[in-house]
């Protein structure tokens, strides 16, 4: 029997008998929302052409090397073929499947079946219900299966990520069979389901945990999907098993211990704890991932709706690294802050997680692919006068590559919700909602946020009673949202949720009008440091500064390809808001016959920036960019910009001096330059990231046009009784011993490279090795640089 993606949806969001309740809001089946004309339409328009760009076989080419099979085509490049061989795959079968729900479109649906029978093909060769990409997965997997564990940060048993990896084969065949109408890809999924409980059933908790230490995405969401999807309490217990305890416990005590760690590690496993919590009534559970959403939305979260640097949590109280770094807010991280807003609203519809989803929605989401030749983006740079870099279909197969290939399919999933009886409207975005079980079809016409207005037009098979819950947006002007309801005017009250019931007998040719009026308020930086942001109702606006320099616009198949790694202009020459008045907002003036367009003339310093134009951020692509801006008063001017160039001297003659450069402890760094080692960990101390090793670790370094003359090293001061060797390419630079006598601080040494080593180097990369002396520990090591 086949199921409608509505009862499907249906049986996902329903708890396992005895363990809970039914959540009291539910998001429609994305089939039955379908967008008209819009920015978000176009974007998912693009999005269709990216997917239809790429080779299904080259994406299946690792699933079917590690079931035996001949591949059909050779591997992608990129991540694809480094050791994260098959996650886009993953990814691609989501992005079917939520374009076919969008849109209907059946090259769409033959590509998604067609994938599903091949992978179908390589499960049933490998014969346990293993399905993977991972490059010598098989043989990785009868390690832990024998409690044989070496798990990191970024890689468990040597194998770059993957848990994480695999994760996304699993809500690929979930949402295939969810979204993309596939009954066989439930049939996998419970497969490769059994198959994990197979491999941990000999491993204790402990032994669980430890393998938990290495990113695992959403495993324990899944987990807890399969329960659902099968009624079986055995693969809730899985999911909490696969529920890390280092990150939830902190979250049960409603403590922030974030700082420093990777950001989109832990918001899928987040996600993960409010799926136990849906399906196993967990309220504890809940209120951890809502205090987590708090934490990170309320204290961590720039305008855009974005969080990160360098991919990791910075201090909530320090945003200068997300001014300063050109590795902003990382796309993938939006993704999953977007699904935990989704679970959290469903489960208490108020105000607060829609507005939030909304800002992402329109601001990083929307902003990160290029809305006429596609590519999506990585890093949305913070930093004043930067730019971002796009992906290439055949070249680029980043994490936001696979979540790029998803976002732009699903702009209809939280347009509207509903519960037993009621209609909730959540977004304003021109679309259309059928609702067969109610005989409704709803018609939102409107070109928001260009015009401050939308109007709802209903359908119904026969007159129906009911309430329209429309949302009462806190950036609409005091007492300015109007509602009218077949040109009579209707008492606008907002309940505490932040919702305003139009409760009536409803029948065909209703028109609801909602009048939208915006305004424009200056956002501070969350730190409360004196950098300011503008934003016009829900809309991020963003000055264009320039188009120099651009380098890398389009990124190669390179491993740092997505890093937008042009020159950095010097902070203290951007523009800057000077003001003795500390009402920002008033000076913002619209700009006439120009829609959605603002200036801010009298503000501005230097001169030369005065007819600089703010508009939406998600309009500004190819070009560098001012979103935030620094603010200060016309005493404070020089001094101020006398701090800021002092400090950005130093920190650009660094940078122009360096020829490469890796982040101890940090995943991508690491994994970008090759990261190996035996006995070694990483973590976090006064806020910087260190690795050390009671064995050895060694990092790839490259030196593409043989430059390089020193090697700088960060330490500790306090670090002491450690001594170790620092190897340059097989031979010994110099033995280290660590005594403490620095004290409480970082400092940096820098260890001049030989002509021996340099001579000898016959490639351009630069292997840095660091081996512990016997009983001793080499590092910690908090920066590596090689410099001119």
């Amino acid at each position: 029997m086949k199921l409608s993606s509505f009862y499907v949806l249906l049986l996902l969001l329903m708890p396992i008998r005895g363990f809970s309740q039914q959540v009291p809001l539910q998001s429609f089946p994305l089939n039955a929302v379908r967008l008209h004309n819009s920015p978000f339409k176009q974007a998912q328009e693009i999005d269709l052409q990216y997917i239809l760009a790429l080779s299904p076989d080259r994406l299946l080419a690792p699933y079917l090397s590690e079931a035996g099979i001949t591949p059909k085509a050779e591997w992608y490049g990129n991540w694809e073929n480094t050791g994260l061989d098959g996650h886009i795959g993953g990814h691609y079968l989501s992005a079917l499947s939520l374009m076919y729900a969008a849109t209907g479109n059946q090259e769409v649906k033959q590509r998604l079946d067609y994938i599903i029978d091949q992978l179908a093909a390589c499960q049933q060769k490998n014969g346990n219900g293993y399905l993977g990409g991972v490059p010598g997965g098989k043989d990785m997997w009868q390690e832990i299966a024998q409690g044989k564990i070496d798990a990191g940060t970024f890689s468990l048993n040597k194998k770059w990520v993957p848990l994480y990896n695999i994760h996304k084969i699993y809500a690929g065949l979930l949402d295939a069979y969810q979204f993309g109408a596939n009954p066989k890809a439930k049939d996998m999924l419970v497969q490769l389901t059994d198959w994990c409980l197979n491999l941990t059933a000999n491993l204790s908790e402990a032994q669980i945990q430890e393998i938990l230490k290495s990113e695992h995405g959403g495993l324990n969401e899944v987990f807890a999907d399969v329960a659902a999807l099968t009624g079986d309490k055995k693969y809730l217990e899985l999911a909490r098993k696969f529920s890390h305890q280092a990150i939830l416990n902190p979250l049960l005590a409603q403590k922030d211990a974030l700082n420093g760690i990777h950001a989109n590690t832990q918001i899928p496993k987040v996600i993960g704890f409010m799926r136990v919590a849906e399906v196993a009534g967990e309220q504890d559970w809940a209120k951890a991932a809502d205090f987590f959403w708090h934490t990170v939305v309320q204290n961590r979260t720039v305008s855009i709706g974005g969080n990160s640097v360098r991919e990791h949590f910075h201090p909530a109280d320090n945003f200068s690294s997300m001014l300063e770094s050109v590795e902003g807010p990382e796309t993938c991280n939006t993704y999953n802050m977007l699904k935990l807003s989704k679970h959290l609203f469903q489960a208490k519809p108020t105000q607060q997680y829609i507005e939030y989803y909304e800002r992402a929605l329109y601001n990083h989401i929307l902003s990160s692919q290029h809305p006429e030749k596609g590519g999506f983006v990585y890093f949305t740079p913070m930093r004043p006068q930067h730019y971002r870099v796009y992906s290439q279909p055949q070249e680029s197969f980043w994490c936001c590559v696979g979540s790029g290939l998803e976002n732009h399919g699903k702009y209809g999933e939280l347009i509207y919700a509903h519960n037993t009886k009621d209609l909730y409207v959540n977004l304003f975005i021109p679309s259309e909602l059928n609702w067969p079980e109610k005989g409704l079809t709803l018609t939102q016409e409107t070109k928001f946020p260009f015009e401050e207005a939308t109007a709802l037009k209903l359908k119904l098979k026969k007159p129906q009673k009911f309430a329209l819950q429309i949302r009462y947006p806190s950036w609409v002007k005091t007492r300015g949202l109007k509602v009218q309801v077949n040109q009579k005017d209707v008492i606008v009250k907002p309940d505490a949720s932040g919702f305003v019931a139009v409760n009536r007998k409803w029948k065909t040719g209703d028109v609801v009008i909602v009048s939208l009026p915006m305004q424009t308020k200056v956002e501070q930086m969350p730190d409360k440091s004196s950098w300011v942001s503008f934003v016009h109702g829900p809309i991020v606006l963003a000055a264009i500064t320039d188009t120099t320099n651009l380098k890398g616009l389009w990124a190669d198949g390179s491993r740092m390809g997505h890093i937008a790694s042009g020159p950095q202009y010097p902070i203290e020459e951007a523009p800057m808001l000077v003001s003795a008045d500390k009402d920002l907002a008033a000076a913002v003036q619209p700009v006439a016959d120009k829609p959605l367009t603002f200036r801010v003339a009298n503000l501005l310093y230097p001169a030369k920036y005065k007819s600089l134009e703010l508009v939406p951020f998600y309009q500004i692509h190819e070009a560098r960019y001012m979103l935030y801006w620094p603010v200060t008063t016309p005493e404070k001017l020089e001094n101020n910009r006398k701090a800021m160039r002092e400090r950005e001297t130093a920190r650009l003659a660094l940078e122009a001096r360096t020829v490469d450069q890796v982040a101890p402890g940090e995943q991508q760094p690491e994994s970008d330059h090759n990261f190996q080692g035996e006995k070694t960990e990483s973590g976090v101390f006064n806020n910087r990231h260190w690795r050390h090793a009671t064995g050895w670790f060694s990092y790839a370094l490259k030196n593409p046009k043989k430059e390089a003359r020193t090697l700088q090293i960060t330490y500790f001061g306090g670090d002491k009784n450690r001594s170790f060797d620092i190897y340059v390419n097989n031979t010994l630079l110099r033995t280290v011993k660590l005594d403490g006598v620095q004290g409480d601080k970082f400092y940096e040494v820098d260890y001049q490279l030989p002509n021996e080593i340099l001579n000898k180097a016959g490639s351009t990369n630069l292997t840095v090795k660091f081996i512990a002396h016997q009983n001793s520990t080499a590092g910690g090591i908090y920066y590596v640089r090689l410099l001119k």
